[in-house]
């Protein structure tokens, strides 16, 4: 393609059919014979849509039925798989770095809108699940570079929107170690990983499953599909091909430098958020979209030798490297809320920062919903102890379902087992006769 002749549209959706009816097919795990729909040359500026992550199940309505019933085994719907091949015709090969340029993004036109949510406890969950087990959900609307929702009224923000998900299709040897070892961490993980042993722990593995299965052009019920099926990892994790790195200023201007693993690297891509928190650590912390990147490729020739170290037992054993882009939101003034290593039942943890952290964000939560936010306000502590400008209080109004559910909240048992002689000075100590 000449230079300033725009872009060239590789991967269409249609927002009104479902992903299993769009015009080239779409697909939610990771193999390696799962065909590409499109071939790209490098140099070339083309344009991939992508439906949200549900593939539509969530809807613009107000109510957290859909959220509370969402089925995890269908995420995340991806466009491609991409063919790139160089100006010559010759296809990216094992052992190069797929070099790809984030030259613009944005929503689909006509579809300006997304949602954030917290899932049941007992379907996913998040972070602060104890706290927050009910379904729930918030729709916003975007104008321009901003959001805003009729949800939590009096905040608006400038976003930053990236995908969650992007990378190269994995080689046999490497989708055999994904599932070697994530198989050996979902039989033996929970005798001796939790995490941080307060937090409700999640599935620590997502294991091959046929169910909710989608792999683009291969036909659903053939013996190739079952296949298939039964060995293609899910999206959830990143891993050594990039996949759901969730990198929120993964954004406009920004490269990605993915391994290739089989012939042609087959790129996809997909999870469009108009912004996240940094990881995404509160399982839904984004505002999910659809949306369209525009990309070019270039192909380094034997570049994962040449510029990654591998961690592992194996040369596949890679980590892909991400440059983040020039742009982003600029905020002058903030609130740092520091969280201590001490969890809820009041035992001290040495150096664990997933306990400070869930403490951090329980600070900030508790102080926002009190004193409240917008770009107007001073929410800092005062001699007038008032807040000036608007407040945010908690809006009844916001979709969400009763928890229905049986788990109890989970609990440190390391802090109710205390040695008898601590049990009994801990006693002594809180006892108002001494």
């Amino acid at each position: 393609m000449e230079a300033g002749r725009g872009y060239r549209l590789v991967v269409p959706i249609d927002i009104k059919k479902k992903p299993r009816e769009q015009e080239l097919p779409l697909h939610n795990r990771w193999h390696p014979d799962i065909p590409p729909v499109v071939e790209v040359k490098t140099g070339e500026i083309f344009r991939v849509e992508m439906v949200d992550s549900t593939g539509g199940a969530i809807k613009k309505e107000y109510t957290a039925e859909d959220v509370k019933h969402a089925d995890s085994s269908s995420v995340h719907y991806l466009s491609g798989p991409i063919r790139v091949v160089d100006i010559d015709g010759k296809p990216a090969k094992p052992g190069d770095l797929l070099a790809v340029d984030i030259c613009n993004l944005g929503p689909l036109p006509g579809d300006e809108w997304g949602f954030t949510a917290i899932f049941d406890r007992e379907n996913g969950g998040g972070f602060l699940t104890d706290h927050f087990p009910h379904a729930t959900k918030a729709i916003w609307y975007f104008e321009g570079i901003y959001a805003y929702s009729p949800h939590i009224p009096g905040v608006r923000f400038p976003g930053l929107t990236h995908p969650g998900i992007i990378g190269t299709a994995p080689s046999v040897e490497l989708l055999n170690i994904w599932n070697k070892r994530e198989r050996e961490l979902e039989e033996t993980g929970p005798q001796y990983l939790k995490l941080c042993e307060v937090l409700h722990s999640r599935p620590l593995a997502n294991l091959p499953i046929t169910k909710g299965c989608l792999l683009g052009k291969i036909e659903e019920g053939t013996p190739d599909w079952e296949r298939i099926a039964q060995e293609a990892a899910r999206t959830v994790p990143g891993r050594e091909n990039g996949g759901n790195c969730d990198i929120k200023n993964l954004s406009i201007g920004s490269k990605v430098y993915l391994p290739v693993f089989i012939e042609g690297a087959n790129l996809s891509t997909g999870d469009m958020h108009f912004s996240q928190g940094d990881g995404e650590v509160s399982f839904c912390g984004a505002i999910e979209m659809s949306g369209f990147l525009e990309l070019k490729c270039e192909i380094i020739r034997d570049g994962m030798k040449e510029y990654l170290t591998p961690m592992g037992p194996t040369p596949l054993h890679v980590n892909p490297i991400f440059e983040t882009g020039p742009v982003e939101p600029r905020f002058s003034e903030w609130l740092v809320f520091e969280g201590i290593s001490v969890d809820e039942s009041g035992r001290q943890h040495f150096l664990d920062a997933s306990v400070a952290y869930k403490r951090a964000v329980l600070n900030a939560i508790d102080y926002l919903s009190r004193f409240g936010y917008t770009k107007e306000q001073d929410i800092r502590p005062k001699t007038n102890k008032m807040p000036i400008g608007p407040r945010l209080v908690r809006n009844s109004d916001i979709p969400q379902c009763t928890y229905d559910g049986k788990l109890p909240s989970t609990k440190n048992p390391n802090a109710t087992a205390l040695p008898s002689s601590m049990q009994l000075a801990h006693e002594k100590q809180h006892d108002p006769t001494t």
